[in-house]
């Protein structure tokens, strides 16, 4: 497949493709892509929250500047452009998701749920009304057509891979999406953006989550539900007191920055939190080896796939030899920092086979002598 193709069979001007347009670059660019191929384009974008609700300042995401910039692009393409208000199903899918689930002592992943339901869902529904024979967005992954159907691999530059969030992609929806940016650098698509004229060229890349763009994260989920800064106990795996803690939302399983405890012997790493007590357990690193993780909700798209695969617990983490047991991950040698509430996503080389969320790790046996 070359860049840009969105492997529509028949004549182009027979199509109509929709895009789903965030105001940023990738999504222009795109956008052009679909465009020029002659198809019939229409550009929609998700008013998904109010920004300066989220994180009490002025100014907008997801609403405002983003959806100018959207319609600006569309503008200058001469497409249609929609704009649809989902901001109350995004707060129940995703912001109020995410704050119960910090409450709940699980590390969350917005964006996998973002695209489970307002992207890949509800938009999903909304290019099918329109009539459109596919929904093209500016992820970077690759869609390769295989023996038993449409696949989803990772992008071919790695350092824009975003393959691990979308590991809930269903079959069906893998049918119907498009991603036309899977095959390229990211300089590339900004010198395509360039060359179209169009004024998001030079737009930077959104950082962090979405409606916490300035990372603090804890002060969210605090104003969201402010029985989350209540304090607790540090405590070792023996229960024993060590100091006291500001609320578990500040901390993550595998996290050491943020323990303020002095006369340790070793560096302290979270282990795990334990919302009932409001109990920090920490320990030492080697506390934290991880032989198999528990999973929930198993997506499964590895059609026709036999043989080993690997599995990231992390989006930043590089893939490792595992098996995939009775709803089990079992890592070849001991992982670390796997946290309740992530995702562990399998993979064949550079195919997605699929993934389900972490419930529960089974430590690792020791592989030295306490004290060592």
């Amino acid at each position: 497949m070359t860049p840009g193709d969105f492997q529509l069979s028949g004549p182009p001007e027979a199509r109509r493709i929709v895009v789903a347009m965030s105001g940023g670059v990738d999504s222009s660019v795109v956008a052009a892509l679909a465009a020029r191929t002659g198809a019939e384009t229409i550009g929609v974008t998700l008013q998904l929250y109010d920004h300066g609700e989220a994180v009490g300042r002025a100014g907008s995401c997801c609403a405002g500047r983003d959806i100018r910039d959207a319609r600006a692009v569309c503008d200058r393409l001469g497409i249609a452009h929609y704009v649809f208000d989902h901001e109350s199903s995004f707060r129940e899918k995703v912001i109020d998701d995410f704050a119960d689930e910090y409450l709940a002592g699980r590390t969350p992943i917005p964006c996998v749920k973002c695209n489970m339901g307002p992207k890949f869902t509800d938009l999903l529904g909304l290019a099918r009304d329109l009539g459109a024979d596919c929904l093209a967005t500016g992820h970077y992954v690759r869609r390769v057509a295989g023996p038993h159907g449409a696949e989803l691999h990772r992008a071919a530059d790695p350092a824009r891979d975003q393959s691990y969030f979308l590991f809930a992609t269903t079959r069906a929806q893998l049918d119907f999406l498009r991603f036309p940016l899977g095959g390229m650098p990211k300089p590339q698509v900004r010198a395509l953006a360039a060359e179209l004229g169009l004024g998001v060229a030079g737009k930077p890349d959104s950082q962090d989550i979405c409606f916490v763009p300035d990372g603090d994260y804890a002060r969210l989920v605090k104003k969201l539900r402010p029985e989350a800064e209540a304090g607790g106990d540090i405590v070792d795996e023996a229960g024993r007191k060590l100091g006291e803690h500001r609320g578990l939302i500040h901390f993550t399983v595998g996290q050491r920055r943020g323990i303020e405890i002095g006369g340790s012997p070793e560096p302290l790493y979270v282990l795990r939190l334990e919302p009932e007590t409001r109990r920090l357990v920490v320990g030492p690193k080697r506390a934290l080896a991880v032989r198999a993780a528990r999973i929930e909700g198993l997506n499964w798209i590895g059609e026709g796939h036999e043989g080993p695969v690997t599995a990231k617990v992390r989006s930043l983490a590089k893939p490792v030899a595992a098996r995939l047991e009775h709803g089990r991950v079992v890592f070849d040698s001991p992982e670390y920092g796997v946290a309740p509430g992530q995702a562990a996503v399998l993979y064949a080389g550079d195919r997605v086979l699929g993934g389900g969320w972490i419930a529960e790790t089974e430590r690792a046996e020791p592989v030295t002598a306490q004290g060592a």
